[in-house]
């Protein structure tokens, strides 16, 4: 194809993903009641143990809408997931040969899961997070938490956990890249470990032992999970290098 025609393919694609990114967000528009009533619930179950005000505030007038938008946005895009992923994958998988397709592929199925899970973990550590920076109130102060940062919070939140879930993935793509041996993963476990604890302790309150410890246990297991297999590919690879005739200490990409 010409620069042209792939310029013209994909403005095709994109105006496809716009689409269902616009029916997605339309649906979630509809359905973010139930949203904000499950984000803020967490607000609602520190105003019933605190005896000083404790409510969700709209700065403006123009703020509930504009909450709204924002969660429509938001769960939009994971609703239109399957079309604008789609579009992209028809766009790049003619440039891709059958074993990147293989690759890609098999990423995407891990990758996905454990974003969602990720987030998943995210809306169980979120509450606890509330309450226990609710507890610090001085007697007689009152919790008004401003809609849009309250939402950014919840909504980061759940990003960031979610990232972090996906991590181990990426350690399993460069193994396959032939950049990171599984020998030098697992020899990083400490670092790992490091890593995943410093990053569970920003994630939670300070005062959040058991939060904290959850999130870096949660991610130190998924590091070995990734350790673990791709010390197998290693070996695997290592036993059809010995098959072929060839140097099975080679590295290989």
């Amino acid at each position: 194809m010409s620069l042209g025609a792939h310029l013209l393919e994909f403005r095709k694609r994109l105006m496809l993903a716009a689409a269902g990114l616009l029916v997605g967000m339309i649906i979630a528009f509809v359905i973010t009641d139930p949203i904000i009533a499950f984000i803020t619930e967490p607000i609602n179950q520190v105003a019933k143990t605190s005896d000083t005000l404790v409510a969700l505030t709209y700065d403006s007038v123009t703020a509930p809408f504009d909450l709204r938008m924002r969660i429509a946005f938001s769960i939009g895009i994971f609703l239109s997931a399957p079309i604008w992923m789609w579009q992209l994958w028809a766009f790049i998988m003619p440039g891709l040969t059958r074993k990147e397709i293989r690759y890609t592929v098999g990423f995407l199925g891990a990758a996905l899961p454990l974003f969602f899970a990720g987030c998943y973990v995210g809306t169980l550590v979120v509450p606890h997070v509330i309450e226990l920076m609710a507890s610090f109130t001085a007697e007689g102060a009152t919790n008004l938490y401003e809609a849009k940062k309250y939402y950014d919070f919840v909504f980061k939140m759940m990003m960031v956990i979610g990232v972090a879930f996906v991590l181990p993935v990426f350690l399993v793509v460069l193994n396959f890249a032939g950049i990171l041996s599984g020998k030098a993963i697992l020899k990083g476990w400490r670092v790992a470990v490091l890593i995943a604890t410093t990053f569970a302790a920003l994630a939670t309150p300070a005062a959040d032992v058991v939060s904290m410890l959850m999130l870096a246990g949660m991610l130190t297991v998924l590091y070995f999970a990734a350790a673990g297999l791709t010390l197998l590919l290693d070996r695997r690879r290592r036993k059809r290098r010995i098959v072929e005739g060839l140097d099975p200490d080679l590295p290989t990409a």
